[in-house]
């Protein structure tokens, strides 16, 4: 099966053989997918700082669309500098340093954030920041060590942007990283300049691809895909305020595009589960996913603006104390059969 960098894998082709590197006894091997969503990142912060305290895992791929992209590259740069404690290490120091050179003001988050979303309804980025101006860039440029990265195309990193001009995602790989993918991926067209890569040019990943998880099933050895969800699939009430129905509009157009991705894959892994496609080159698929559905459920979509340290830490500590006991309660299930429903989930 052929595809280029530009191109998901076509979902109707079987998986390719891939090389299995050594595994060791007790440990599962995952490939994870990171979802965007702004500040709600650091909800997946949490959810990795826990992953690599965990000996017992190791994580084979990683597929990452706006912070969810961020997320893994500042990951996979600490681990290749110092291992699981580097990792570890990388993330709190992203988001310390985000939550520290963002806008101070001593004006209250919630405030700033409906007065961020009324101007940028008024006035787009390119009258607001002429020179287009990104402290994220400066803050990743002098974090990861992009060079080091390229050189390593075992490490298996997939990051998704919107192509603006083509309405089409585009899947960034390792060999071709740098930091200009990354603020591709996460760029709100209301408060950024879309990004040039190559000569075309991108917005936030999540339009097309939150996160893309066809690379984690083609090009990655393990089995086992695990989604850390942070936009809310479910709400037990329909909107009726303007502020309630926007927030809910946010939620399903960051979702849409997983949800129909996932239709796909649903429907071909009943097909081999019923044994309808033996002999094709198809094999199982595990999937679990790591949420705190009603706890992101309480937050607003302005939210995602919100830089405070406080409440970065918060949903920090949510992320690894969701995820330390979704590993005391699926562990065993791991790299054996699925944890979630996927056809309950999303079809």
């Amino acid at each position: 099966m052929a595809f280029n960098n530009h191109d998901l894998p076509d979902p109707s082709q079987p998986r390719p053989e891939l090389a299995r590197p050594p595994r060791r006894p007790g440990v599962k091997h995952l490939s994870v997918a990171l979802q965007g969503g702004g500040s709600h990142g650091a909800f997946t912060w949490g959810v990795m700082d826990r992953l690599m305290s965990d000996s017992r895992i190791y994580i084979d791929g990683i597929s990452g669309t706006s912070a969810g992209a961020i997320n893994g590259v500042v990951f996979a740069d600490g681990f290749l500098k110092r291992q699981r404690q580097g990792a570890i290490d990388a993330l709190a120091q992203f988001w310390r340093e985000i939550s520290e050179k963002s806008f101070r003001s001593s004006i209250d988050p919630a405030v700033l954030s409906v007065m961020m979303d009324f101007i940028t309804r008024l006035y787009s980025p390119y009258e607001l920041n002429p020179l287009n101006l990104n402290p994220l860039r400066d803050v990743l440029v002098d974090m990861v060590d992009f060079a080091g990265l390229r050189a390593r195309p075992d490490v298996k990193l997939f990051v998704t942007a919107s192509n603006v001009r083509t309405c089409k995602p585009r899947v960034f790989r390792t060999p071709e990283m740098r930091v200009d993918m990354l603020l591709a991926s996460a760029c709100l067209p209301l408060l950024f300049q879309a990004v040039e890569v190559d000569g075309e040019y991108y917005w936030d990943g999540g339009f097309l691809g939150n996160p893309a998880i066809y690379p984690l099933i083609h090009e990655c050895y393990s089995n086992d895909v695990v989604i850390i969800q942070i936009n809310p699939m479910n709400r037990a009430d329909v909107p009726t305020t303007s502020r309630e129905i926007l927030n809910r509009m946010n939620e399903m157009s960051f979702n849409s595009s997983l949800v129909r991705e996932m239709r796909g894959v649903a429907t071909i892994s009943r097909l081999v589960e019923q044994g309808a496609l033996q002999k094709t080159g198809y094999e199982a698929v595990r999937f679990h996913m790591i949420e705190a559905e009603t706890d992101m459920a309480r937050l607003g979509a302005l939210s995602k603006f919100n830089t405070h340290w406080p409440f970065l830490k918060d949903l920090h500590d949510l992320g690894f104390e969701t995820t330390d006991k979704w590993l005391s309660d699926n562990f065993e299930r791991l790299g054996v059969e699925n944890t979630m429903d996927v056809f309950e989930t999303f079809m």
